[in-house]
């Protein structure tokens, strides 16, 4: 194989690698060598991508942290699950500036430092912001499955917040300080991830490791409370008209608005969404590094490889709007202070006081039996249970 040069003689094309200084070649992986280096037009390209995608992320992350942290109405366990997010999205675009350098110079500046730094971060953010889905989905299966004691204290959801940090270390200090494992560049050598293109055993024990850690653990938790939720207020659905039968009556809900039906109809969308954004950003960089690790490295061409590091951005730019944009009290705040935006979101104050008062007045009806909520038939159709979707209103603007 031939080996970069800083430049090339006659009308050969330059190779990956041909502007990095010869004590620093050692960081670009062999893998990497035999590829033309991309036109200059790339890396420009790939720059104003990333560019649009910092601006938009830090808008939106930026409006997520501000209205959640200077709400008093938005202050409680839930939503500190939505501020570490925004959190970690903001972390994420921290890479930005550092690519941007490395996209006009055409190289990674900063070599052996600059890479760890990079990687480092991506890491942090990358798996910090798929357990905090995790963590997102157990608290609203948690909450309706349990409407009315299920929500979640601040010192409960800090522990959590705390967890998801702790979450990220182990395979971002590892191949920080190559205890096991390394940074390296990739694709266009102006990025840097963990290196799964080494061919010994230690590398494909990693990386199937941080795979199951980073990917796989936290798809199954949100695969598994997602589910159950759904299966819950489908349940909950199914027992009611069960007990109407038993009562005699048309239906135990004829009293659900159409406000309460968008609640559900929103909730049922984000946390779709939430899944299908999970998929579509991991899924191809957890592709990529199982071929480079187990697969044909043949397909693992520079361009392909960048691919999926864009999609790992999107997401982090989405995430507000998905999460926040979806919570109607979040939609009130954003009305009252920036009007410009066109957001509309009606005044929930008086259906939510009437709608509290009529669960507390039914309290005493209510007959706790494992994680259903059953009405007691003998007290008649008059005194008729609070749907699911009602109480999913509550939590929602409370």
């Amino acid at each position: 194989m031939l080996l970069p040069m800083a430049r090339t003689a006659g009308d050969m094309p330059k190779l990956l690698g041909w502007n990095l200084p010869a004590e620093e070649q050692y960081l670009v992986h062999d893998h990497w060598k035999g590829f033309p280096a991309p036109p200059y037009y790339m890396h420009l390209m790939l720059a104003m991508i990333y560019f649009v995608l910092m601006n938009t992320s830090i808008i939106g992350n930026g409006i997520v942290l501000w209205i959640f942290g200077t709400s008093k109405s938005l202050r409680n366990g839930s939503n500190m699950f939505i501020i570490n997010l925004a959190i970690f999205d903001l972390l994420m675009m921290c890479e930005m500036p550092m690519f941007l350098v490395n996209s006009f110079s055409e190289r990674l500046v900063g070599y052996g430092l600059g890479c760890s730094i990079y990687a480092a971060l991506g890491s942090m953010s990358g798996i910090g912001g798929a357990i905090s889905n995790a963590v997102i989905a157990f608290d609203r299966y948690r909450t309706i499955s349990n409407p009315l004691d299920g929500r979640l204290s601040r010192v409960q959801a800090g522990l959590l917040i705390c967890l998801t940090w702790l979450w990220t270390m182990p395979f971002t200090l590892l191949p920080l300080f190559e205890i096991w494992g390394r940074y390296i560049p990739e694709g266009y050598l102006t990025t840097c991830s963990f290196d799964y293109l080494t061919d010994d055993q230690d590398t494909r024990v990693f990386v199937g490791c941080i795979f199951t850690w980073a990917y796989v653990i936290p798809m199954l938790f949100i695969c598994y409370f997602y589910a159950r939720l759904f299966g819950h207020v489908r349940q909950h659905e199914l027992m009611l008209k069960n007990q109407a039968r038993k009562m005699n009556v048309e239906s135990l809900t004829a009293n659900r608005n159409e406000k309460a039906q968008a609640v559900e109809m929103r909730i049922a969308k984000a946390a779709f969404t939430i899944f299908f954004l999970f998929v579509c950003s991991w899924t191809p960089y957890a592709i990529v590094t199982m071929i480079g690790a187990f697969g044909d490295r043949t397909l693992l061409t520079p361009f392909v490889t960048m691919l999926p590091a864009v999609a790992c951005k999107i997401v982090s730019c989405l995430d507000p709007w998905v999460y926040a944009i979806s919570h109607p009290k979040y939609r009130q705040e954003l009305e009252r202070r920036l009007p410009w935006m066109g957001i509309k979101e009606a005044d929930d104050n008086v259906s939510t006081t009437e709608s509290k008062a009529t669960v507390v007045v039914d309290q005493a009806a209510v007959l706790r039996t494992g994680e259903r909520l059953e009405w007691d038939s003998n007290l008649g159709p008059a005194r008729s249970k609070a749907s699911i979707t009602e109480l999913l209103h509550i939590i929602m603007v409370s």
